[in-house]
């Protein structure tokens, strides 16, 4: 029996993980939040990929009950950031190298358009609306605070699709980006990296200030391309080595 268990966890089997202590979700925004919790547990690399989940533990945790766990888990599944399985329950999804290569091209051609459009219909507030989001995300920075530092980010990111006033555009942003903001998030780890995506971020808000599509849209797509360089190593298929980042991460 130890020997098959060894054997497991050589194979890369999923290891349950119990969840952290969290305070319990207010009931009148629950099914507000619920969805939010959990993924914001996902990205920030709290339940790593593979892990399986125990229904039973983020009921208690989170202090609600199956049903809107349940409902959560399978919205999070159409989403692609968890597996549900059939007698086998919910797991963290796990992408192949060829999957993150491929929605990391696809990602920042979608930028890309979304920087040239944009700089044809933001307006004035909007544009200092994102500015604002760069000063408070280089205010993180400073404080060292990743969560708060991505939190920024992204929503400056989504702000740029927002003002390229594209539906067909946004939709499709909106899911591909789900997949990838897990491995968005641990592709700043490293300090060097973490200063690099600041910089691309000064010349995107020239860009826009200036209207320039065409560099907005360079800038763009070289930012995604660098994230895809910066996270495939971490998921070349060693496991271990997913691990130890995410313990590194959380020390």
């Amino acid at each position: 029996m130890q020997n098959s268990y060894n054997d497991d966890r050589a194979a890369g089997v999923a290891e349950h993980v119990s969840p952290p202590s969290l305070p319990r979700l207010a009931r009148p925004r629950l099914h507000d939040t619920v969805v939010e919790h959990l993924r914001q547990f996902i990205v920030e690399g709290v339940f790593a990929p593979g892990t399986k989940l125990n229904e039973r533990e983020l009921c208690e945790t989170l202090g609600i009950s199956r049903t809107p766990l349940r409902e959560a888990l399978k919205v999070l599944a159409a989403e692609g950031l968890i597996d549900l399985l059939p007698n086998r329950g919910a797991s963290i999804s796990r992408m192949s190298e060829a999957e993150v290569r491929e929605s990391f091209e696809l990602m920042s051609g979608l930028e890309a358009f979304s920087g040239e459009l944009a700089c044809e219909r933001i307006t004035a507030a909007e544009l200092a609306q994102i500015k604002a989001l760069h000063y408070a995300m280089l205010a993180c920075r400073a404080q060292n605070d990743l969560p708060g530092y991505y939190s920024r980010n992204q929503e400056i990111h989504d702000r740029i699709n927002e003002a390229a006033r594209n539906g067909a555009l946004r939709q499709t942003y909106q899911s591909v980006n789900r997949r990838l903001q897990a491995l968005r998030f641990r592709s700043n780890q490293q300090s060097g990296k973490w200063d690099e995506a600041v910089e691309d971020h000064e010349e995107m808000i020239q860009a826009l200030e200036a209207r320039d599509g065409k560099r907005l849209a360079a800038v763009l797509k070289r930012h995604l391309l660098e994230k895809r360089d910066a996270v495939l190593p971490l998921v070349s298929g060693d496991a271990t080595g997913t691990r130890n980042l995410l313990n590194a991460t959380h020390a």
